[in-house]
């Protein structure tokens, strides 16, 4: 492997929600790494989905007709240079004044960047000018899309808060309108990454839309990266609830069509007696990791100590980080090693 491959690395991460964000703070301090055992990203790019219809994203999404801005600015501020007073300042929520109240100030910025220009993902870049971010964010897609559920007892749902808060089971997902473009220099970031993660996040609502959108997963199939999966550490009310760790890869595969990963990233740390008896009452539990399942997938198990408690179950997004670029500095043909595998 020439050495720019073995020291530079380019790097895909695709998600939404909090879990991607939580991701890209561990890869953003490879973004400047100056040791000489250590891998440097000379180009970490996230790609989010834009399907949410909640809160402050779904307010503006309906008074402005943009796309929801909520999982792109925690990103923004995820990768930006200086996490506290700009960051901060993003982040804050208004709690009174009849129309800001529910707000974040992050949300009304890119609101207001994408009437200026017309266009969400340029409102998207100047956003990241402004904080320094250490990477470039893309929205899976700039069409203004919803999500559509088909449920086990063959109802349909639409919309994500109204997925999110059924009660059944979902079978497949689908997108409103069906098969929306992608930004050109998503395809690029993939086709030439050097590692492409997917996940954590929710199943349904965070990770398999971005698998929905044109182009997408063929240019993952095709790309000669390194693909990850990082397995969420718990199962999710009406999203992942008594899905095992290789049935959230196959839901993934089935939505792309194709076959997506080498290796998944599961954690092995038992969660608390306490933590566990919080997510029971919501009919929750830690994740099944059935590695010869995943195996027989054609996905290879990387075990970690992946889990943080703070009140909830939480990523240690720098152990993630480093097992990600271990495994990203391996050739594509490569199965992990025992080091790896721990």
């Amino acid at each position: 492997m020439p050495e720019r491959s073995r020291r530079e690395l380019r790097v895909v991460a695709i998600g939404g929600g909090t879990g991607l964000s939580t991701l890209l703070k561990g890869l953003k301090k490879y973004t400047v790494s100056s040791l000489s055992d250590s891998p440097r990203i000379s180009q970490l790019c996230a790609v989010v989905t834009v399907s949410d219809d909640g809160g402050s994203s779904g307010r503006l999404r309906k008074e402005f007709n943009m796309l929801p801005p909520g999982d792109v600015r925690n990103c923004i501020v995820a990768l930006s240079e200086d996490e506290a007073l700009l960051s901060r300042l993003f982040q804050h929520r208004f709690e009174k004044g009849q129309s800001l109240e529910g707000h974040s100030f992050g949300n009304l910025f890119l609101a207001a960047l994408t009437a200026l220009t017309g266009d969400f993902g340029e409102a998207v870049r100047l956003s990241s000018e402004i904080l320094a971010t250490r990477g470039h964010i893309f929205p899976a897609t700039t069409s203004n899309i919803e999500l559509e559920a088909l449920m086990q007892d063959g109802t349909r749902v639409r919309g994500e808060t109204k997925i999110t808060a059924s009660k059944g089971r979902i079978e497949e997902l689908f997108l409103v309108p069906a098969d929306p473009e992608p930004l050109p220099q998503t395809l690029l970031a993939i086709a030439t990454a050097d590692l492409i993660t997917i996940g954590p996040g929710s199943l349904f609502t965070s990770l398999i839309p971005n698998l929905l959108v044109r182009g997408i997963p063929q240019a993952i199939r095709e790309s000669p990266a390194i693909k990850v999966y990082v397995c969420n550490l718990m199962t999710q009310a009406n999203e992942s609830l008594e899905r095992t760790a290789a049935d959230h890869i196959r839901a993934l595969n089935d939505h792309a069509d194709c076959q997506l990963f080498d290796y998944a990233l599961i954690n092995r740390m038992p969660a608390s007696s306490a933590l566990k008896a919080k997510y029971a009452l919501e009919g929750a539990s830690q994740i099944v990791a059935d590695l010869d399942a995943i195996e027989a997938i054609g996905a290879c198990p990387v075990l970690g100590d992946y889990l943080c408690e703070d009140g909830v179950a939480r990523h240690d997004t720098d152990g993630v980080a480093k097992d990600l670029m271990q495994l990203a500095m391996q050739a594509p043909a490569e199965r992990v090693s025992s080091e790896a595998r721990r």
